[in-house]
């Protein structure tokens, strides 16, 4: 891989790596704020998903200094819209998601016929976010319902 293509794998990896952390604080404050008779599990499954995204976090910044740059101290973008009702934050975890993937994505695209390792670092970071993606869609679905959520 050469010096251009490396240095923008490694803004994706970083910016990946942004967007991932962003979600750990996401899931982190959705737990928080989860009342109701359904709360002990939701806050489980919140609290999984923090950890997730963390330890995504961990593989972008390690995929980074494998290609020798500096991993990135932002964060993404947090805004608080003072939803807390499951369904809203099933459908900003919806978002926050759907985006996570578009950057996966777009790394594929920028590595393919580049590195076998890289590759297959996102291939399986793809795999991850469609299964994340997809489990979000069905809890966002009515009992009964077939169709995919739309978004």
């Amino acid at each position: 891989m050469d010096a251009a293509k490396k240095k923008t794998a490694i803004d994706a990896l970083n910016h990946i790596m942004e967007l991932e952390l962003a979600g750990v604080v996401r899931y982190t404050h959705y737990s928080l704020m989860v009342y109701g008779f359904n709360r002990i599990p939701i806050v489980g499954w919140l609290k999984a998903n923090a950890t997730e995204s963390l330890a995504h976090a961990h593989r972008a910044g390690e995929m980074v200094t494998l290609l020798g740059g500096h991993p990135s101290l932002k964060i993404g973008a947090l805004l608080e819209t003072e939803k807390h009702d499951i369904g809203d934050i099933l459908r900003e975890s919806f978002e926050q998601e759907s985006s996570a993937l578009a950057a996966y994505n777009a790394l594929l695209k920028l590595v393919e016929g580049q590195s076998v390792l890289l590759e297959e670092y996102v291939r399986e970071m793809i795999v991850n976010e469609e299964m994340h993606l997809d489990e979000v869609n069905k809890m966002l679905r009515r009992p009964g319902e077939i169709e995919p959520f739309a978004g």
